[in-house]
């Protein structure tokens, strides 16, 4: 019995990643990497989504899915907002991070970002991730 649960439970995960990098419409998806949801932007989030891709798609991909060897994808479940919460982004931003999920090692501070800029970002961040059932 024990033996069938953990077979059910890895096939449950091995099926709940299939799910979450293969399906989508394609949208801003490049050659191995999944389609990514983009939700409607206004206000707020269009000036997230340009401070994103002006600070951040270097190194945490332009659709959110990371940039190999460079940085984490930010649309996975580690960053939801139970897990990372909007002020570990702010600290991440003001102060750098230690890796601590992932290989690609510490992240830099992040220059030249207003308060405004950082909550611009992260709302657009969070808004991709809940189009794409991160939360």
């Amino acid at each position: 019995m024990r033996n069938l649960i953990i077979l059910g439970a890895a096939a449950a995960a091995g099926l709940g990643y299939w799910v979450f990098t293969r399906s989508a419409p394609e949208t801003g998806a490049t050659a191995g990497q999944a389609a990514v949801l983009m939700p409607e932007l206004a206000g707020e989030l269009v000036a997230g989504q340009r401070g994103f891709a002006a600070k951040c798609a270097s190194c945490h991909g332009e659709v959110l899915t990371g940039v190999e060897a460079k940085g984490p994808p930010l649309l996975h479940p580690y960053y939801e907002p139970g897990h990372h919460g909007d002020e570990a982004f702010v600290r991440a931003v003001r102060q750098g991070a230690r890796a601590h999920h992932w290989s690609f090692g510490d992240m830099d501070p992040v220059e030249g970002l207003t308060d405004a800029d950082i909550a611009a970002i992260t709302g657009y961040v969070r808004a991709v991730q809940k189009a794409n059932g991160i939360f």
